[in-house]
């Protein structure tokens, strides 16, 4: 096990990754901006070391200053935790240069997943079903057209480096395409770098299903059942679930095993998540997450499993202690994500935080690393934390998440918590019956007024 290690991240996820870390007696250092000075992750680590101003791509993404802070700290492994580098082959493979752990999958299996393209013929290899559309990338507009008609319009036009949404266009009829894919290449080009596109038949009315996994490089997988991640806007995710409320036991566990199965056909090492559209019955791949999610506290509320823990064990080189047979599902767990946003037009809302109270209780867990008199910067995203709750039941489950919104405060900013108190009492979020556009066109017909 490592003595040391580095956290190489910044809000609730430095602060989930630390109290993991000190739970398995290993010392921590803190990594953090000239604006994260007074960050909870800082104050509570064994070392912090400043790695640069507030500017993320002169500090959380300046690979010689973590570097140089592993150096002066004697950190043996980092772990990313969510966004920054945590998803950056390339980083993988400097730290293995220069004798640190990176806390994350090998960087080939980053590099296959990460390029969108690629990640979906190692699917479609693996045994894992996936949407129709073109093999690779589409170079000019008549190709992208014979492929079109081949699978039907509408058609989605993805960026192959992509994520977020951006570099992603509908095309409904032959004469959107060629607007689209110009319009997907000049995002993909502004946004990574690489105006590489592909083609997918849209569906119009999928819900957003994840498996979550666990492996460890040796052959040894599992997963963990499934998250909902369906209520979303503009493709960024505001509400998961687990588990899903339109999977029964059967079909759970059979895209359960497609999944493990392929994990354990890649030797694929640490924390994943294969995310699927599910419509009609039928899972489509849609793109693998090789690191930690914003959401896993959903599946740790209803496995007891601390994922965060089983990703350092594999790291350090522990085979994986759970079976298949190990993991039970207990009851359901849902998670709001608050952001510092106006709860109606999610216009970003840094500042100082006047009065905080988080709510508590039977089967309550808010994950945020804030506090009274924390002021929020405006450098980075605007997260202030995850309010997760855990019921015998879904029934209980939003009983006690709308009585732990209503108990929630923060105070000196907007957030969107009024949004989750207003879905939460929703007749369609009750019955779960919901898909990943639901949200938005909830939003676009005043379900939360003008604000």
């Amino acid at each position: 096990m490592f003595d040391k290690i580095l956290i190489a991240n910044r809000g609730e996820i430095a602060l989930r990754i630390l109290r993991a870390a000190k739970e398995l007696g290993i010392q921590t250092v803190a990594v953090h901006s000239t604006a994260d000075r007074e960050a909870m992750h800082v104050k509570l680590a064994d070392e912090s070391v400043c790695i640069g101003p507030p500017s993320a791509r002169e500090s959380y993404l300046n690979i010689p200053a973590l570097l140089a802070a592993c150096e002066i700290t004697g950190a043996e492994a980092i772990h990313p935790g969510y966004g920054f580098l945590s998803e950056n082959a390339r980083f993988a493979e400097i730290l293995a240069d220069h004798n640190i752990t990176f806390i994350g999958p090998k960087a080939e299996h980053i590099r296959i997943m990460g390029d969108k393209i690629e990640a979906k013929r190692t699917a479609k290899r693996l045994g894992i079903p996936c949407v129709p559309g073109s093999e690779g990338g589409v170079t000019d507009d008549v190709e992208a057209m014979r492929i079109a008609k081949d699978i039907g319009f509408p058609v989605l036009v993805k960026a192959a480096s992509g994520g977020g949404g951006r570099g992603m266009k509908v095309a409904r009829t032959p004469a959107d395409l060629s607007v689209a894919l110009s319009t997907a290449r000049t995002e993909a080009k502004a946004a990574f770098g690489d105006d590489a596109v592909y083609l997918e038949k849209y569906l119009e009315k999928p819900r957003h299903i994840e498996i979550q996994v666990l492996g460890d490089g040796l052959g040894n997988a599992i997963h963990l059942g499934e998250r909902d991640c369906s209520l979303q806007r503009r493709h960024q995710k505001v509400l998961e679930e687990s588990p899903s409320p339109a999977l029964n036991d059967r079909q759970r566990g059979e895209i359960g095993e497609i999944v493990a199965q392929a994990m354990r056909d890649l030797a694929y090492s640490g924390a994943g998540t294969v995310e699927f559209l599910y419509e009609d019955g039928k899972f489509y791949f849609i793109e693998m997450n090789t690191r930690i999610q914003v959401e896993h506290p959903v599946t740790e509320m209803i496995t007891g499993i601390d994922l965060v823990v089983e990703q350092i064990k594999i790291a350090a080189g522990s085979p994986l202690t759970i079976s298949q047979a190990d993991v039970q599902f207990s009851g359901h767990a849902i998670e709001c994500r608050v952001n510092a946003e106006h709860p109606a037009t999610f216009r970003p809302s840094p500042g100082k935080i006047s009065y905080y109270h988080p709510p508590g209780g039977l089967g309550v867990r808010v994950d945020s690393a804030v506090y009274q008199g924390y002021t929020i910067p405006p450098n980075y995203d605007s997260l202030v934390g995850k309010l997760i709750v855990h019921g015998r039941s879904r029934t209980e489950a939003l009983m006690r998440l709308r009585r732990s919104l209503d108990e929630f405060i923060v105070d000196g900013i907007d957030t969107t918590i009024p949004l989750f108190r207003t879905l939460v009492r929703n007749t369609d979020v009750q019955n779960g019956d919901y898909d990943i556009h639901w949200l938005e066109k909830f939003l676009a017909t005043g379900g939360m007024g003008e604000g």
